[in-house]
């Protein structure tokens, strides 16, 4: 499967509040840098699996709005834009966050990734 498809099915799938499904597309030696408007975050796979485990809890369902998927020489990189839906208002669906991701693959998993989203 090429390093795109394999991005692309991450973000389609329910893996970012699903950590035993994100778990299949992590490597074991994976870091995320991740710059966000409250700070700078380099995560591990275990970080990354418990943050997963936290959206869970604290969201009914989420999904994830796909603007651009480029990849070039295996380097994928990713904008979306991340729906979430609260337990207490299920019925309402708002913006989480905008996100860019630039991933490096090895094996045919998330290897490097470098992240910077901005609060809705």
């Amino acid at each position: 499967m090429k390093a795109k498809e394999i991005v692309k099915n991450l973000y389609k799938s329910d893996a970012l509040r699903d950590s035993q499904l994100l778990d299949n597309f992590l490597h074991p030696d994976i870091s995320l840098d991740w710059h966000s408007s409250k700070g700078f975050l380099r995560m591990n796979k275990e970080e990354m699996l418990n943050l997963a485990d936290e959206l869970k809890k604290a969201y009914e369902s989420s999904r994830v709005y796909i603007n651009h998927l480029l990849e070039e020489d295996g380097v994928v990189t990713v904008r979306y834009i991340h729906y979430v839906k609260t337990i207490e208002n299920p019925r309402e669906e708002m913006v989480l966050a905008n996100f860019i991701v630039i991933w490096e693959l090895k094996d045919g998993k998330l290897y490097r990734g470098y992240q910077m989203s901005q609060l809705n």
